[in-house]
Order: C-alpha cells, then sequence, then structure tokens
C-alpha cells in the first residue's frame, strides 16, 4: 500500500512539473490525464504483482517494466481515440509523454530499489531466527529459499533429523546444517531463541507432526508446514480458504475471474484487428489456394480444446484433396509429397494458420496458449507423456510459447514432443498478458524458422 501511494506522488508531480516547465500551465485534461493514468496504473500493477515480493532486484525492475509499458500503451489508445473530441493532440505532443514515460519509470525503479534497500537493511537488523524439519531435498530446499529471499524477515539456523529421515545419506556441507535431531527440538527451540518451525517431511513422515506440534505450542512459536507436493506435475496451483476450509489447490486453470476477462478482452480485440489487417491476405491466399490444385479453400480438421471439448480448426488447405488412409492423422514432414505448391509457402509462412483468427473471434481459440493437436495424436502422446492433457486447462493459442522457443513443426521423436509439452505447461503456470505481447511480438520473428513445413 505504501509503495503505490509513493508511486501515484512521484507520476503526480511529474506530470505537473512536465505540464508547467514545457507548457507554462496545468490545466484540467492534465488532471484527467493524470487521474485515467492513475486508475491504469492501479489496474496493471496489481494484476501483473509489482507490489508482490521479488526476491531479486531484476525480478522486480522486469515487473516495473511490463507494467509501465502496458499503462503507456493505453493512455496512447485513448489519447488516439479521444483527439478529435477533446484538445488533447496539442496537449500531450510527443516530447511531454515522452517524457513523463522515461521520467517516471527511472523515478519508479528508484523508488522501489529504494524501499527494497532500506526494507533489506531494517530485515538484517531485526531477523528472526527458525529452524526447518526434515532433512530431505524438500527441507533443504525450503532453507535456500527463506535464507536467499531479502523480503523474508527470518533466517533458517539449521534443520532437524528426524528418525524417517536421519540424515546417513548427506554430504559433509550438508551435514553442516543439521544441528539436532527431532527428540531435542524443545531444547533446540529454547537454546537458539527459535520463533517459527517449518515441516519439510515427507508424506510418511506426517503423523509424528501431531505429537511435536502440541510441544511446540507451548514454547509459543509459529509452526508452518511445507507438504511435499513437488513431485508431483502442478498447474496453476496456490492455496486459499474455501467454504471455511484451509485448501491447497494442485492443478486449476488459470483463466478464473478477472484473468478470463483480461484474456477474452485482449483475444477479442487483436482478433478484430488481426482480420481487418490481414484481411487482403486473407483473400490474395483464398484465391491462390483454390487456383493451385481443386478442393476446399478452408481444411477443417477436429482438435482438442479447453478442458478437452473438441472443436473444429480452420486452416487454409496446403494439401491435396483424396488422400489415402483419410482417418489416419500424419503429421507433416519436410518435402512431404502431400503438400501442394502454394501449400509449401503458406505452411512455411505460417499463412494457412491465419483462418484461426475467426476460431479466435468465435472463442474456442485465444491468439496465445498451447498448440491444439489432432485427437488421435492427443491419444497417442498422453498415454506416453506426464500430464500431457494438462496442456487443455487454458484455451489452445494460434502460437505460443513452445514454438517461439524453436519447438515448431514436426516432432520428430518423444523427447521434442514433451520438451514442447513442458513450455506448454510453463505458460499455464506464467500467463500474463505481458507474457502474451511478449509471444506475439517473437512469433514475428521465427515466422520463416526452417521448421516450419
Amino acid at each position: 500500500m505504501f509503495q503505490s501511494l509513493i508511486d501515484g506522488v512521484i507520476i503526480v508531480v511529474l506530470l505537473y512539473l512536465i505540464a508547467v516547465i514545457n507548457r507554462g500551465y496545468f490545466t484540467s485534461i492534465d488532471l484527467l490525464f493524470g487521474l485515467t493514468l492513475l486508475i491504469t496504473m492501479a489496474f496493471f500493477y496489481d494484476l501483473l504483482g509489482v507490489y508482490r515480493r521479488h526476491s531479486s532486484a531484476t525480478g522486480k525492475v522486469l515487473s516495473l517494466a511490463k507494467s509501465w509499458g502496458l499503462t503507456f500503451m493505453v493512455l496512447l489508445s485513448i489519447i488516439y481515440l479521444l483527439q478529435n473530441q477533446i484538445q488533447i493532440s496539442h496537449a500531450y505532443s510527443q516530447v511531454i509523454i515522452f517524457q513523463l514515460f522515461f521520467y517516471g519509470f527511472i523515478g519508479q525503479v528508484i523508488a522501489h530499489l529504494g524501499f527494497r534497500a532500506f526494507h533489506v537493511r531494517t530485515r538484517k537488523a531485526s531477523t528472526a531466527k527458525s529452524i526447518v524439519v526434515g532433512t530431505g531435498q524438500l527441507a533443504f530446499y525450503v532453507h535456500e529459499r527463506i535464507n536467499q529471499n531479502p523480503w523474508i524477515p527470518e533466517r533458517v539456523v539449521g534443520l532437524i533429523s528426524t528418525p524417517a529421515e536421519p540424515g546417513d545419506n548427506l554430504s559433509e556441507d550438508e551435514r553442516k546444517k543439521v544441528i539436532g535431531k527431532l527428540e531435542d527440538i524443545e531444547q533446540i527451540v529454547r537454546q537458539n531463541d527459535i520463533r517459527s518451525v517449518y515441516f519439510a517431511v515427507s508424506l510418511e513422515s506426517s503423523p509424528m507432526i501431531k505429537d511435536v506440534y502440541f510441544k511446540l505450542l507451548d514454547l509459543n512459536v509459529d509452526i508452518h508446514w511445507a507438504p511435499n507436493i513437488f513431485a508431483l506435475q502442478l498447474i496453476n496451483h496456490s492455496v486459499k480458504e474455501f467454504a471455511g476450509i484451509p485448501i491447497l489447490t494442485l492443478s486449476e486453470t488459470p483463466l478464473l475471474g478477472t484473468h478470463y476477462l483480461m484474456k477474452e478482452i485482449e483475444d477479442k480485440i487483436l482478433a478484430v484487428v488481426a482480420i481487418i489487417l490481414a484481411s487482403p491476405i486473407l483473400i490474395g491466399t483464398a484465391i491462390a489456394v483454390k487456383i493451385n490444385s481443386p478442393g476446399p479453400i478452408i481444411f477443417k480438421q477436429s482438435r482438442t480444446g479447453w478442458d478437452g471439448k473438441e472443436f473444429m480448426i480452420w486452416k487454409f488447405r496446403s494439401m491435396y484433396v483424396n488422400q489415402p488412409d483419410p482417418d489416419k492423422v500424419k503429421q507433416a514432414t519436410k518435402d512431404d509429397p502431400r503438400v501442394t505448391r502454394v501449400g509449401k509457402f503458406i505452411r512455411r509462412t505460417s499463412i494457412d494458420e491465419l483462418p484461426q483468427i475467426f476460431n479466435v473471434l468465435f472463442g474456442s481459440m485465444s491468439m496465445v496458449g498451447p498448440r491444439p493437436h489432432a485427437v488421435q495424436h492427443n491419444q497417442e502422446y498422453s498415454a506416453m507423456i506426464t500430464s500431457y492433457l494438462s496442456r487443455h486447462r487454458i484455451k489452445p493459442g494460434i502460437t505460443g510459447l513452445a514454438q517461439v522457443r524453436g519447438f515448431r513443426g514436426e516432432t520428430e521423436d518423444l523427447e521434442l514432443m514433451r520438451k514442447r509439452v513442458e513450455h506448454d505447461l510453463e505458460y499455464i503456470n506464467n500467463w500474463s498478458v505481458a507474457m502474451d505481447i511478449y509471444i506475439l511480438v517473437k512469433t514475428v520473428f521465427t515466422l520463416f524458422n526452417d521448421r516450419a513445413y
């Protein structure tokens, strides 16, 4: 809350100074612009997590840059749309806009990093001590994450071994971090002035937590449990309270509430703009496909979409019709004889995918998301790749994270498909509007990739 107020003050002061220095006065239009800017900032900064505690200064600056950039994109759109309704074009010349964008970002970066430095110094002066119960991989992970995060006012002083995890196979460096056994935990807490205890043990060791828990209650320490769930393929996991019950969600679509609304607005706006801009290419390609070989202009095929529901995907036809084994789905390969002369070009440039903009407009696809595979391929790969079908927790896209990272076109072996799925799940777990924009921009530079045929 404090940091958001500081950001608001910085922007208001800068807007006033820039207006007065460049024009000599501050108007009601300036006030309206400033209020719109603050509201837009509040929305995007909350949506993209600017005020979350980032473990690194770089992460903080990148988050701020994405949010500030999106905020200004919206503001520029508003200025463009309203320039004929109110006298705004003169008031906001390119010089003023550039100055506010540049100095506003610099001012916020200085404020955020300064606040971070102050917090880190304060943390060092008032750091509470904590211990982690367990000597497994999870326990060391908890130990490392807490001690490396400058925003957490705690320091883990050591690990506690348990009968289930005695630590016999630990390395010499790992043994140095173990300061005692579970049976001595009360004495360890008192002697080291411990304020927090973290249980990071396997599920098999969970029953012993109950007995130790009641002992620790009498010592007035904070008690936390880190369940060992990282061996699972987590999809947008979170901790929340539902109907008064503490719930640990292991798998959930990220398209909920505000996120769903933002994704829908993004898709509909981009789809309409794309159809308008690409209309000459759409018309020209349709004519070329029809002239090049007999058959329909549009190729339709059943694909698996959001939550496993099937839909018909649209593409420009790039292959000859009446192929043998029409019921058998086969991925296109390099120099595939089924591909027409026009088909080679539109597949290489991804023009064959353009009709999917209408899939986006009608709601069965998104501009960005995991590429939809044929139903037959889903049946085959789901039996060989763990969490393969989790790709369907979000709408399929025309382009995606896997595609811009090089996993585009034919997948010659199982490992390539596994890598593609890993990138799809990474996208689902980290989805944001900024990430979609990044992928769309990078897609432009991968259109002529040699893997497209």
